[in-house]
């Protein structure tokens, strides 16, 4: 039975232009970027390069890309780096309760120095009211940090109408990217952010390499001390090669127009699950405000991770897990008030830019049979 990959929201492959671009870093320009000899030369050109790359898909100045290890780094240094430069204004911190966990332990583990942090709640569709942002804030705030898209059911959250209302208070705004890069615009000045994570090997980069985009200006608190590298931001010898990958993802994820194909099956496949399981089956997250390539479904009456075991071959994940016999709803769908009647038969289908029209009928037939 073939194999098919749903699962592009955990991670996606490396794409083909991204693998021929690092190549020869494999070989070649091997010197360390901070040295100032000939070794050195190519690593540094090709590292600024990069930088320029993903700088160009974020609208925004290189000097303010930083390179980490992972959409993690990024969300934490953004975070633990804010709390640290500016404790001295205040300790209060405003995030939302659909956080990824990147986000969520960081906060967690803040609280326990002093930190003070609201979790702005959601409705059914996953969607936070910036107006409930506004009334969280302090006159002791000093970042807030909402998601731009949700890595489970996909919504997409009210990131400029946010902005604006950091803008007004005079509060850093920062916005986990990592699903919405590659998938929908993420230009930082029209999104009204001052911080942004990436993480590479959610837009066909490698594992292992990120961003974080750091508004000119602004001082944080480096996770890593050591020497100046990345402008005393993140201490540590870059790696040519994997700034190289991310640098090369970013240049592909400025185009947008494969996404709307993605989205076309995207729409496809619920239309299908609609007329071949009707009431039985649900949909999860916004309706409208949604990434082109995610489908969160909840089978009614059934267990996902039953669902999933009998596709064979289907990669796929779900939105709930079985404890001690018991069947526990993601966090995200227990902020969303799913029932647990239609939460515990979630299922998220996150389609890429490989994705065939075959493979979605295909994915359907076999749901019908292991479902009937």
């Amino acid at each position: 039975m073939t194999s098919i990959y749903l699962d592009y929201n955990a991670s996606t492959p490396i794409g083909p232009s991204v693998a021929a671009a690092m190549r020869p870093y494999l070989d070649e320009a091997f010197g360390n970027p901070s040295s100032g000899h000939w070794a050195s030369l190519p690593a540094k050109a090709a590292l600024e390069k990069a930088r320029s790359q993903v700088a160009a898909l974020l609208d925004c100045a290189p000097d303010e890309i930083v390179f980490t290890s992972g959409g993690s780094e990024a969300n934490n240094l953004a975070i633990k780096g804010t709390f640290f430069a500016l404790r001295h204004k205040g300790e209060h911190i405003v995030t939302t309760t659909v956080e990824h966990p990147a986000i969520l332990a960081p906060c967690r583990f803040l609280e326990q120095l002093g930190a003070a942090v609201t979790y702005v709640p959601v409705d059914s569709t996953g969607r936070v009211d910036p107006e409930d942002v506004r009334r969280a804030v302090t006159p002791r705030t000093i970042l807030i940090s909402v998601m731009h898209a949700n890595n489970e059911v996909g919504t997409i959250q009210p990131i400029e109408e946010i902005g604006a209302i950091a803008r007004e208070h005079g509060v850093r705004f920062h916005t986990d990217a990592a699903q919405s890069v590659g998938k929908i615009a993420t230009r930082v000045d029209t999104l009204g952010v001052d911080l942004l994570t990436i993480a590479g090997h959610k837009l066909y980069a490698p594992k292992g390499v990120g961003a974080l985009y750091v508004r000119v200006g602004l001082r944080l608190e480096p996770l890593i001390h050591g020497a100046g590298h990345e402008h005393g931001r993140r201490a540590g010898t870059e790696s040519a090669l994997l700034a190289v990958g991310l640098g090369a993802a970013c240049a592909l994820a400025s185009d947008l127009e494969p996404m709307a194909r993605v989205r076309v099956l995207r729409d496809r496949f619920w239309e299908a699950l609609q007329e071949s399981f009707g009431d039985r089956v649900a949909l999860n997250g916004h309706p409208q405000h949604r990434l082109p390539n995610t489908l969160s479904v909840s089978f009614v009456g059934m267990i996902g991770a039953e669902v999933l075991s009998r596709l064979d071959g289907v990669a796929a994940s779900t939105g709930s897990a079985c404890h001690a016999g018991r069947v526990e709803l993601s966090p995200v769908l227990t902020a969303m008030g799913v029932p647990e009647k239609i939460g515990m038969g979630a299922v998220r289908f996150s389609l890429g830019r490989a994705t065939t029209g075959a493979e979605i009928d295909a994915i359907v037939d076999r749901l019908r049979a292991v479902t009937s």
